[in-house]
């Protein structure tokens, strides 16, 4: 069974979504979905647009096998639950698949089980998350991460990929596309959450590093490593990677190819340049590794880009 775990003020999609997926994917493996919203009191559970879900409480829990944990701007109270801690642990001390989507990654962490582990979560909430559990190898660009039986995904949508994901390792990779197909959606989306974040915006840069991005703009020749950023910013390679991703929600690389796919996206689609200039002028030196990049961010290479400027 799967088991939504919703309260007050959730957010509706963090539950629907993933219900969506496993319904359609039951079908199609020829299986009667098997999916319940649970909640700490039995009832219905108002959502933050006001629709309400009904929910069974936490009992009996033995017949649930995968548990996710939605999001939602009252996400406070199941994490300072120690009912719902507790009955989290429980799930997970018995090895199924426990998961979050968006701000559920605070259930997760109050609950001791993302300690030591990767994660991740809605780039809003990164730099606030960064900081108060610094345990965490948080992954903020990533639409979901497994470590183990522990799962997490990023904001609200994404906790449609997280559900295909498992989808794949329940019933195969046809069921997964198939239910990807009826929801008209990617199977695997391309591209991580810096494509959606406004915090990634990196033209004209603000805060604390705002001096050191624009910089790094007029030098995207340079190699750029982390260890020449923090030398810029005089601080240790260690100190500036935690002060960098918790104030922008990135790491310092994931910014800097961010930059370098911009600039490199404005010369293709304005100018005629060979690609292969192009990737040498914005340090990606290789046309490949700048292709790959193109792919990550916006699903498509330059080239499919540059005819598209074309054609517009």
């Amino acid at each position: 069974m799967i088991g939504i775990l919703i309260f007050p003020d959730f957010q509706l999609l963090d539950a629907a979504g993933p219900i969506a997926a496993f319904e359609i994917a039951a079908r199609f493996a020829n299986n009667p979905p098997d999916i319940k919203t649970i909640a700490l009191k039995a009832g219905p559970v108002r959502s933050s647009s006001g629709v309400e879900m009904l929910a069974r409480g936490f009992k009996p829990s033995a017949a649930i096998t995968t548990l996710i944990i939605a999001g939602g701007n009252g996400v406070r109270t199941p994490a300072t639950c120690p009912v719902t801690l507790s009955f989290v642990r429980r799930m997970a001390s018995r090895g199924i698949r426990v998961a979050s989507v968006c701000s559920g990654a605070y259930v997760l962490a109050e609950a001791g089980l993302l300690d030591g582990r990767r994660a991740t979560t809605h780039w809003q909430r990164t730099p606030h998350f960064v900081k108060t559990y610094p345990k965490v190898k948080l992954e903020p660009d990533q639409i979901f991460v497994r470590d183990g039986n522990i799962w997490s995904s990023a904001g609200i949508t994404a906790g449609i990929d997280l559900a295909l994901a498992m989808i794949t390792e329940d019933y195969g990779d046809e069921v997964a596309q198939n239910t990807a197909r009826q929801l008209v959606l990617y199977h695997r989306r391309s591209g991580g959450q810096s494509q959606f974040s406004s915090l990634l915006e990196l033209k004209a840069p603000n805060g604390r590093f705002g001096p050191l991005l624009a910089w790094a703009r007029e030098h995207l020749d340079a190699p750029l490593t982390v260890e020449d950023l923090a030398d810029k910013a005089g601080m240790s390679s260690r100190h500036f990677t935690r002060a960098f991703i918790a104030e922008t929600g990135t790491t310092p690389s994931k910014a800097v190819e961010r930059l370098r796919i911009e600039v490199a996206r404005q010369r293709v689609q304005s100018s005629g340049e060979a690609i292969e200039r192009v990737a040498e002028i914005t340090g990606f030196r290789d046309p490949e590794r700048m292709r790959r990049a193109f792919i990550r961010a916006f699903g498509q290479p330059p080239q499919s880009l540059r005819r598209a400027s074309r054609a517009g």
